[in-house]
């Protein structure tokens, strides 16, 4: 079977830098995994896309070495199913509060005896290659992520729920779940001692622990702390950056504030 390149490097100790893509748009999918990353996450939980977009996306990142992920909308076993069997190599699950729910969410990607994951890869099959059915529970990874008030009070729970091959941090949410607002990229001390401890309970654990970023300092930021797997941005981030600043400078302008959407 065709190798989770992205979950191999965090098995080894190595970080890896990933963007999330929001946009149903297959040619987008495609221009951002040739950019290099080493992982995509299509978005089905906030992206302004579905099931259908799904369909097209994950074959045109499949063009390259970029390794498909998706965020399903919640933590639904025939959902997170579906998109295995579409050919994810990872499912990021939303909203985890506890090792009950982390639990139900890598049954859902693990086939029997591992798991309950139902037989029909009807692409993840070809696209994964011979041995998949074999081999698949080793190589898919099904990570939970911690942005919650019960979450963060079970973390160490969640942390070490077997079979768990990752922890995602959600940092607005998680600002919310502090009572603060949803700012991802923030220097509030009880945001940044909540990161720093979720953090340090995976690295205790050896469990993979990624986050979210809004651009290139935060990128940086997490990557020094010690993060396996950071996103860089979106395309819908990147795009609107881009337009932004140069519009501005066109026309010798200030740039115009926008509101904050979370990309």
């Amino acid at each position: 079977m065709r190798k989770n390149a992205a979950l191999a490097k965090w098995r080894a100790g190595q970080q890896t830098i990933g963007a999330w893509l929001s946009l149903a748009n297959t040619h987008t999918a495609e221009l951002m995994a040739n950019a290099g990353f080493d992982w995509l996450c299509i978005d089905l939980q906030h992206g302004l896309l579905d099931y259908g977009d799904l369909r097209h996306m994950l074959p045109a990142i499949s063009t390259t070495e970029t390794t498909p992920i998706v965020r399903v909308a919640g933590n639904d076993p025939a959902s997170i199913m579906k998109v295995l069997d579409a050919g994810a190599m990872g499912v990021i699950v939303p909203l985890v509060n506890n090792r009950d729910e982390a639990a139900a969410a890598v049954a859902a990607c693990r086939y029997p005896p591992d798991g309950g994951r139902s037989f029909g890869p009807i692409r993840a099959a070809l696209y994964g290659g011979r041995g998949y059915a074999a081999e698949a529970n080793a190589e898919i990874a099904c990570i939970a992520m911690i942005e919650t008030k019960e979450g963060i009070a079970n973390l160490e729970e969640i942390v070490t729920t077997p079979g768990l091959g990752g922890v995602y941090v959600g940092p607005a949410d998680l600002a919310y779940a502090l009572g603060l607002p949803p700012r991802g990229d923030t220097d509030d001390p009880l945001h940044l001692a909540t990161v720093k401890r979720i953090l340090d309970y995976c690295k205790a654990h050896k469990v993979p622990a990624g986050i979210h970023t809004g651009g290139l300092d935060y990128t940086r930021l997490r990557l020094e702390a010690g993060f396996d797997f950071v996103t860089l941005g979106s395309d819908a981030g990147f795009m609107m950056q881009t337009v932004t600043n140069e519009l501005a400078a066109a026309r010798g302008a200030q740039k115009r504030e926008r509101e904050a959407t979370g990309y």
